[in-house]
């Protein structure tokens, strides 16, 4: 096994474990006490790495895809094992650099552009209405599994052109992939299989729709290639978005500045989705770059080759840029929740994620109005998860309210 170039180690922070699945604020404090902006870290298999956790270091990374590449054999050569934990999947859409992800990412930006907003909250309204007649007359759910994680690959895999009798299948792979267990090659089978089909049916009949206009496109990829950047989308969408809806919907059971509003207004939601991207950001860190050549980075020297992970979630809470903003971030957008540069989310994906996640919480708020946590807040635990930071559950109670048709 040939192994990257291995940065100093000494007195390297374990990014893993109970500190960094749970809460992170008291860890990142002690990180930049300690490291500055940018910390020695150990992965779970041993490795070494860099972690970024000051927010023009992490701009910085994020945004020069020529020196902190998301390609690892640039400078490692063709028999270098990327670290398992940094989120490098060979041949897929966001482990490419160059020209080739930049046609790629196009299409998918250009295809998501054409998405018609107005329709979409429709669509988000109609598909949050039907999953919640399936919990409405019970009076209690865990919301992060019946709701928040089906929510978002319901409305992509409409926004795909999936007969409606495809959708709820496809979430559930979507879910169980996310969860990365012994059946989620099973799941990946099944959602392969889908999207073959779809692709099939949509070049026999085209529709107005994202898998009809991609298939459009002169990008001179294969079905194969094509089904894998459907899968980071959806899997982008279902993921982040998912624990976007569930880390506000927790921030509103959970805080009197938003409970206070919960079954009046909904001008609060805003305010709480954006403080939710600021400090509670459902995606801790970014997938891992590699230095292409020796550089330095916040007062480190950084060697060709050395493994980089940008801290989004270490970066947002960056006091240099926190000072200006805590307290009142409902209006500062300024966040790298999104991420940025060449594989930042293609830019109508964040605008359509609020669409989906703001639909989401003021459709559950409006048809469920006293919704409330069923256990003490301390309970409630975190995924155990490296990139994003999402609840393992969010069991709550309710009046339980009759199920009405919708169209």
């Amino acid at each position: 096994m040939v192994q990257g170039k291995v940065p100093e180690t000494g007195g390297a922070v374990p990014l893993y474990g109970e500190r960094f699945e749970g809460a992170t604020e008291e860890l990142f404090r002690e990180m930049r006490r300690e490291h500055g902006s940018v910390v020695p870290v150990l992965l779970e298999d041993g490795e070494p790495a860099w972690l970024v956790i000051g927010y023009r270091e992490a701009h910085q990374v994020l945004a020069d895809s020529r020196l902190f590449s998301r390609d690892p054999y640039r400078c490692n050569g063709p028999d270098y094992v990327p670290p398992q934990a940094v989120g490098y999947t060979p041949g897929m859409l966001m482990s490419l650099d160059g020209e080739v992800h930049a046609r790629r990412v196009g299409a998918v930006a250009d295809a998501l552009a054409e998405v018609d907003q107005f329709q979409l909250r429709g669509d988000c309204e109609r598909f949050a209405d039907r999953l919640i007649d399936t919990f409405a007359a019970t009076g209690e759910i865990d919301l992060m599994e019946h709701y928040a994680y089906r929510m978002p690959a319901l409305v992509m895999g409409g926004m795909l052109g999936l007969p409606d009798a495809d959708l709820l299948g496809v979430a559930e792979d979507m879910k169980i992939m996310s969860n990365g267990r012994e059946d989620a090659m099973d799941a990946y089978i099944r959602f392969t299989g889908v999207m073959a089909r779809l692709i099939e049916a949509k070049r026999v009949q085209p529709g107005q729709d994202v898998m009809s206009r991609l298939l459009g496109y002169d990008t001179g990829i294969t079905d194969e290639e094509l089904i894998h950047d459907i899968l980071v989308v959806i899997s982008g969408s279902q993921d982040n978005t998912a624990n976007w809806i569930g880390n506000t919907l927790r921030l509103m059971l959970t805080d009197d500045r938003f409970a206070l509003t919960l079954s009046g207004g909904r001008s609060s939601v805003g305010q709480a989705l954006n403080e939710v991207l600021w400090e509670d950001t459902p995606v801790k860190a970014a997938p891992g770059r590699w230095a292409t050549r020796d550089t330095e980075l916040g007062g480190r020297t950084i060697r060709g080759g050395d493994v980089i992970i940008v801290g989004l979630a270490g970066a947002s809470a960056d006091p240099r840029v926190r000072s200006t903003v805590h307290g009142d971030s409902g209006g500062n957008h300024a966040h790298l929740a999104f991420g940025t540069g060449d594989h930042g989310c293609p830019h109508p994906a964040p605008e359509l994620a609020e669409v989906i996640a703001r639909t989401a919480i003021e459709v559950l708020l409006d048809r469920l109005p006293d919704v409330r946590l069923a256990v003490p807040e301390e309970e409630l635990q975190w995924r155990p998860a490296f990139h994003v930071r999402g609840l393992a559950a969010l069991p709550v109670r309710f009046t339980p309210a009759y199920v009405v048709e919708h169209g």
